[in-house]
């Protein structure tokens, strides 16, 4: 398995401000975003950008995505990969293991706490690094109070239970990543359009961020990633 975390890490270490690239086909609000693009060879290019990771959108109905999807990253790239969907069954974790996948999303507002416990404790024992989602400073309670220690914590700036029905802001990690237990790689996602969002991410207390449809709407998606990047992760 290949960390994402200690990849998060070692992007720190160089200085460099780690962002977790993704593969999506389309999205809700954007349209489409592949645009006939080989998802392998997107994956190769965020790796030559310095991207932490890959985020691979793996749900049909709004993201049009498969599992094969993240089979298509794996076999192109040396960076941990994660699904980033809706699960909620143990089934849907074998898969994601089976596909190839060193992570997987866990959204505390889509479960309830016996699923978000028994769906934690199950990604663990397959090898699956955690990102646990929350939204709201409700979400991070339950996690604390379900006992949880996820490997990563992700605050999403946009309410992916309702629909992309907004464009995302940063201002939402700006309100909850210092109220995240200290410990676990705090990464922002959704609604991260150019380098000043990422600025603002990394300084209200992100380790990370997730950036996709941007990234797949530039003209050069490794030119922006790279750009990303080089915010930089201070000393």
């Amino acid at each position: 398995m290949r960390s994402l975390v200690a990849r998060i890490r070692e992007r720190q270490g160089d200085g460099l401000m780690p962002a977790i690239a993704e593969v999506k086909v389309r999205s809700p609000k954007a349209g489409e975003l592949l645009r006939g693009r080989h998802p392998g060879t997107l994956a190769a290019t965020y790796e030559t950008a310095n991207a932490a990771g890959v985020a691979v959108a793996t749900e049909p109905t709004r993201f049009g995505g498969t599992l094969d999807l993240v089979r298509l990253v794996r076999r192109a790239t040396d960076l941990p990969v994660l699904r980033n969907d809706f699960p909620t069954s143990p089934d849907h974790l074998d898969a994601t293991r089976e596909a190839g996948a060193d992570a997987v999303v866990l959204i505390v507002k889509e479960l309830t706490a016996e699923q978000l416990a028994g769906l934690h404790a199950h990604a663990q024992s397959l090898g699956l690094e955690t990102l646990v989602q929350v939204h709201s400073i409700a979400d991070i309670a339950r996690i604390a109070q379900l006992g949880l220690t996820p490997d990563l914590i992700g605050v999403n700036n946009r309410d992916v239970t309702i629909g992309e029905i907004d464009d995302g802001d940063v201002s939402h990690t700006e309100a909850l990543a210092r109220a995240v237990p200290a410990g676990p790689p705090v990464i922002s996602q959704s609604g991260i359009r150019d380098t000043a969002d990422v600025r603002r991410a990394r300084d209200a207390g992100a380790d990370a961020v997730i950036v996709g449809t941007a990234i797949l709407q530039a003209a050069d998606p490794a030119g922006m990633l790279a750009a990303l990047v080089g915010v930089g992760w201070p000393e």
